[in-house]
This record gives C-alpha cells, sequence and structure tokens, in this order.
C-alpha cells in the first residue's frame, strides 16, 4: 500500500524531470543559423571639379534722386516787382545767367548818377590840390633854399582829396552792385520749384523769393552696409568712381539711367550701421539728350553698383556652404575631407570663397547625412566599395569555404 503511494506521488516528478533533460538535448543539439554576409556600399555622392574665376561683385541698394545743388533765392535789395520771366513759375526751366524777376530801378538809377557825380566833385578837387602843390613848391623855393616842409607843400590836404575820391569811387561801385541786385537772375541752369512774390508785390532785403534746383547733375544718396563698402570703388584723386546702373518703373516701363560713384558720406549711421555713397548722374532732366527719359528729382531708383576690383575666387552653390563655413571635398582615396574655407562674399544663391580648397579639387555637391574626415564615398560611375564590416565578413566567408574544401 504504502510502496504503490510513494510510485504514485514521485511520477509527476520523473515526467518533469525527463522533459527538462529532453529539452536540454535538443537545444543543445540544435546548430547555429546560416551567416549570410551583408554587401554595404560606400555612401554615393555628387562632385565637381571646381576652378577660380576672376569675379567682380555687384552691390545692390536704393534710394532717391536729389539735385545736388538747391537753392533759396532771396532778394538783396528793397522795391516793387516790376516783372516776371515766363519761366519763373513752378515746373519752368531755366539757362544760367537768365533774369528771373526784375525790380524797381528808379531809385538805384537815380543813386548811381549821385555816385557818378560824387566822383567826379572828389576826382576835380583832387586836381584842384595836386595844382596848389606845385603851387607852394615853387613860391617856397623862390624864397628859401632849404627843403620845404610836407605842410608847405599841401601833402596832408593832397591825401585828403585822394581819400575822397577813393571813397566816391566805392560808392560808385556800390551803387552799380545795387542796381544789379534789381535783377534777379538763375546761378545755373536749373528748374523753378517755388515762386514765392508776384507782379506788384513789395519786397524787403533778405525776402525769400523761391527756391530753385540745379539740372545740371542730380545725386543718388545710397546706403551701403559696411561689409559691402570693401567691394565698391569710391573716387578718387587718381581713380574713377564705379559705374553704377539706375532704374525705375517709370509709366509701367522699366527706364536705366547711368551714374558714377563720386563719394561717400564717411560716417556710419549710428542707426542703421550704413554708410552712405553718393552717386551723380549728369543731365538728369534730359536737356543736352543724355538719356532717353528724364530722370526726374524724389524718382525712386534701384542701384547696381560695379566693383572694378576684379578678384580670384572661387564661385560654390550657396547650399554647398555649411553652417560653420566648411564645405566637404573628396580625396585621391575617395574619402570625405571637411575643409574650413575663407569666405568673400555670399548672395542668396551663391557663395564666393577666397581661400581654403585648392584649384581642382572635388567639392561635393549633394546632401551627406552626418559627414566625417575619412568616411569612405563613391562618385557616379566608380564600381562599388565595400565598408570595413562587409570587407571582414567576406574575409571569413572565404575562411569557410577553404576549411570544407579541405574536409571533403
Amino acid at each position: 500500500m504504502k510502496n504503490s503511494m510513494l510510485v504514485k506521488s514521485g511520477l509527476p516528478l520523473i515526467i518533469v524531470l525527463v522533459s527538462i533533460l529532453i529539452m536540454v538535448g535538443l537545444v543543445s543539439s540544435r546548430k547555429p543559423p546560416e551567416q549570410v554576409p551583408v554587401d554595404i556600399p560606400a555612401f554615393l555622392v555628387d562632385a565637381k571639379e571646381i576652378q577660380s574665376e576672376s569675379v567682380s561683385f555687384i552691390v545692390n541698394s536704393q534710394g532717391n534722386v536729389v539735385p545736388r545743388n538747391k537753392t533759396a533765392l532771396s532778394a538783396q535789395v528793397s522795391g516793387q516787382v516790376v516783372s516776371l520771366s515766363d519761366n519763373f513759375i513752378a515746373g519752368g526751366t531755366f539757362k544760367k545767367g537768365d533774369v528771373l524777376a526784375t525790380l524797381e530801378q528808379d531809385d538805384y538809377k537815380t543813386d548811381l548818377k549821385l555816385a557818378e557825380a560824387e566822383l567826379a566833385q572828389a576826382q576835380a578837387a583832387l586836381q584842384e590840390e595836386i595844382a596848389r602843390g606845385k603851387v607852394a613848391e615853387q613860391e617856397w623855393r623862390s624864397v628859401n633854399s632849404v627843403a620845404p616842409p610836407e605842410l608847405g607843400l599841401r601833402k596832408p590836404q593832397l591825401a585828403k582829396e585822394q581819400a575822397n575820391v577813393k571813397a566816391a569811387e566805392a560808392k560808385l561801385e556800390r551803387a552799380k552792385r545795387n542796381l544789379a541786385r534789381t535783377q534777379i537772375t538763375a546761378p545755373y541752369n536749373g528748374l523753378v520749384v517755388e515762386r514765392n512774390i508776384d507782379l506788384g508785390q513789395f519786397v524787403t532785403m533778405g525776402a525769400l523769393v523761391g527756391t530753385i534746383y540745379s539740372t545740371d547733375t542730380a545725386e543718388v544718396r545710397l546706403p551701403i552696409t559696411d561689409r559691402d563698402l570693401m567691394f565698391v570703388n569710391i573716387a578718387s584723386q587718381s581713380t574713377d568712381g564705379a559705374p553704377v546702373s539706375l532704374k525705375a518703373s517709370v509709366g509701367g516701363i522699366t527706364r536705366r539711367w547711368e551714374g558714377k560713384l563720386v563719394r561717400s558720406e564717411g560716417v556710419l549711421d549710428t542707426g542703421s550701421r550704413v554708410v552712405y555713397a553718393i552717386v551723380e548722374v549728369s543731365d538728369p532732366y534730359n536737356r543736352k539728350g543724355s538719356h532717353s527719359v528724364p530722370l526726374r528729382f524724389g524718382q525712386f531708383v534701384e542701384a547696381e553698383i560695379t566693383s572694378r576690383q576684379n578678384e580670384a575666387l572661387m564661385v560654390l552653390p550657396r547650399s554647398i556652404l555649411r553652417l560653420d563655413n566648411t564645405v566637404l571635398t573628396v580625396n585621391e582615396n575617395r574619402e570625405i575631407d571637411i575643409k574650413p574655407v575663407e569666405v568673400a562674399r555670399t548672395t542668396a544663391k551663391e557663395v564666393f570663397i577666397r581661400s581654403g580648397i585648392e584649384e581642382g579639387a572635388l567639392v561635393v555637391t549633394s546632401a551627406v547625412p552626418n559627414p566625417y574626415n575619412g568616411m569612405k564615398v563613391r562618385l557616379p560611375g566608380d564600381e562599388p566599395v565595400k565598408t570595413e564590416e562587409a570587407s571582414k565578413d567576406d574575409d571569413n566567408d572565404a575562411i569557410s569555404t577553404s576549411a570544407k574544401g579541405e574536409d571533403q
């Protein structure tokens, strides 16, 4: 009875132990899975050989057209306005020396005649005093043998009359100037912006007559960043300024004018941090036929300043330059070399490299994820190059194959 109970209670334990032994035997007898080598080729990139080229930069800016000379005309004498030129009206044009307005001249002509009379009197008194001096000298020598004194020869009286002549001449010159000033003349070729007088109006000395602009030369004030200033040629005594192309929309049509960069204001604006350069345009109102259409004052224009400093630089697409100012190149071993470069200038589409890479170098033009120095790559047309891991697997396969052959 007891033996049967022991057999019944130990049977499950024996079954479990046998099962475990069978499982361990099966696991230990299983063969490992066959390893298949993975052929990983080197990363495919696009690259191009670069060469330096002569580059002349263009600096873009914009500004308003203003006259080189703008004058507020004032009356130098007082008087009533008796005549006005037909061109002395807002928008009218005139030439240098044209009479724009005339003031009443009668009083000034009278002053001129009085000055002429005073001069004639002074000259007559001077001649009379010269004659008196000669008579006094003769009388003195006939009585005395010693040298006559200056008072005896009437020299002080002569000097007084000479001074009176000079004063009369000065009054005459002033009378002539005042008479000439009754005619307000144009100081240059120009355009009338505003007229502040009219016929019959009495104007006092210093009163504003009108405002005029010169049409011989126009100026455009262009803001240029400090970085772009190094590419701009400012005119000096030995060199001419850089040529500037101006363009604007006139009547819906894009028009162009040619100017010259003549100077800079020489002061960095504290607010905008730019330097203002001045461009001159000759004959803006086309009075000599210099342009196809006039360039009017107040016109907003866009400017392209061409630098005359040609420099040999590497020109590459802007996307090639990395954030840390480096580019990817491919060496002769088909490995990545990361090159730091000196950038001369960048635009939205191009980057201009001054140094850091040599002519003939292969520069990577395609995207490379996580590049590093020595990274294996291949170019279009190259045979696929396996990575180091794939090469090790191939070597192991070759050894296994050789061992199997020997066993057979």
